[in-house]
């Protein structure tokens, strides 16, 4: 099998190159330090795990953004960035859930992920996985970088030594050593690595809602005595995402970028265990509170914000959104394309009041505000998205509100009239575009 290879863009414009092999339920591989499309399928130790994957599944990978094939010319090495190019691989390669795996300093991108797209990942693999970049220790590439950049070695000779230190000396080392030297500058390489030890996703590791399989090396340290990862790292995720569950590697060279081949094994029958809830929480058939939040007037916004600037804006804001989504109980319905909005449901009415107060907070925080309304009612659910009247009344009942207002419908304020903690202000009975009879809505009060 030969690995097809096609470009995405991620939200910055960036051009991220993905690979994809095999056929079935897709799998996205989310990469390592040292992991990239070239090394993968030439080097015959993580060709064999690609195999093992794809011989039940649709895998995708991709070269990180400053790797590889995707572009060079990168300066935004931040989180956020990186999880955008996971979300452009999804978008670009028509994947509208998979299963995910990362490793090492790759983990804490597909936790962000999964923690913010909960209805885009099925199941969650982590592999030596870590909340934070910083729990990993990597002191040998850390220094055979630092002799590159001040000129003691060549960046030819770094990526030899790198390779010894991580693989042995080996066929397989020498070839990846000569597709390293082309695959990472100096300065992409130190830069990714500065980046990823910065990361920190553990306010993030209890709002996963996807079953998730930490396969954890029984050996955290070198041969010659140093220290790599931290048992307690790996005990913190597997304790505190909800639906975890965790295995033993005796993988000695557990920071290199494959899988051994019982681990890819393992991983291939957890990614097809059939659980009915593996997307987290289901999106809803039947009576659902459904939430719209929309940019007000993005079209203006732009014109004074310039398209760049207010682009930024909102991604970052549609990240944050849906974090507090999640973290309020909700599902981001991903299906639904707003624009600059987002859709969501709640089981809770209550919930969705506390989703829509906090969201309208965050608006306003950014210099972005929103449009926010509520309406409870039966959805019909197809794949990743929601449909019903219900769900067009509460769009109409959203774009009625002000700037930062949350409106309900006398539904949602009826019941949360005891439970949500807040008071309803009588806005009037409306008409609303496509629906036949006047809907009374509600200005949600937050309690003195």
């Amino acid at each position: 099998m030969e690995p097809q290879i096609r470009y995405v863009r991620s939200a910055d414009g960036t051009k991220i190159a993905t690979a994809s092999l095999g056929a079935g339920e897709p799998v996205v591989l989310s990469p390592p330090t040292l992991g990239f499309i070239d090394a993968y399928f030439a080097v015959p130790e993580a060709r064999n795990a690609m195999e093992h994957l794809a011989e039940r599944h649709r895998v995708v990978t991709y070269d990180p953004r400053g790797r590889g094939l995707s572009d060079r010319a990168v300066t935004d090495w931040s989180l956020q960035a990186r999880v955008d190019d996971l979300l452009a691989v999804f978008d670009g390669t028509s994947i509208t859930s998979a299963c995910v795996l990362g490793r090492a300093y790759g983990s804490p991108v597909t936790i962000a992920f999964a923690a913010m797209h909960p209805e885009r990942v099925r199941r969650l693999g982590l592999y030596a996985g870590v909340a934070r970049g910083a729990d990993i220790s990597a002191p040998a590439s850390t220094q055979v970088n630092s002799m590159v950049m001040d000129g003691h070695i060549s960046w030819a000779v770094g990526c030899q030594f790198i390779a010894l230190l991580t693989l042995g000396w080996s066929e397989s080392a020498k070839t990846f050593a000569d597709l390293m030297e082309k695959a990472f500058t100096p300065e992409s390489f130190r830069d990714y690595r500065e980046a990823a030890l910065a990361d920190d996703v553990s306010d993030r590791l209890e709002i996963v809602r996807c079953p998730a399989l930490l396969i954890q090396p029984s050996v955290a340290a070198t041969p010659q005595g140093t220290v790599l990862f931290s048992r307690d790292a790996w005990r913190e995720v597997a304790m505190r995402i909800p639906d975890a569950r965790v295995r033993t590697s005796d993988l000695v060279a557990w920071t290199s970028f494959w899988l051994s081949d019982d681990d890819a094994k393992a991983f291939v029958d957890f990614f097809d265990e059939d659980e009915p809830h593996a997307n987290g929480a289901p999106l809803p058939s039947g009576t659902a509170i459904i939430l719209f939040a929309d940019i007000v007037d993005s079209t203006a916004l732009t014109e004074r914000l310039g398209d760049a600037a207010f682009r930024d804006g909102a991604r970052a804001l549609d990240g944050l959104l849906r974090t507090i989504i999640v973290e309020s109980g909700g599902t981001p319905i991903d299906g639904k394309l707003l624009g600059d909005g987002v859709l969501a449901t709640f089981p809770a009415a209550s919930q969705g009041i506390a989703a829509a107060l906090a969201c309208g907070s965050a608006g306003e925080d950014r210099g972005l505000p929103l449009h926010l309304g509520l309406h409870a009612g039966d959805v019909i659910r197809e794949e990743n998205n929601v449909f019903g009247g219900a769900v067009n009344i509460a769009s109409r009942i959203s774009a009625l509100s002000a700037p930062g207002e949350v409106l309900v419908s006398r539904t949602v304020a009826d019941l949360a009239r005891t439970s949500a903690g807040v008071a309803f202000a009588d806005r009037g009975e409306h008409a609303l575009k496509g629906v036949a009879d006047p809907q009374r809505v509600y200005a949600v009060r937050r309690a003195e």
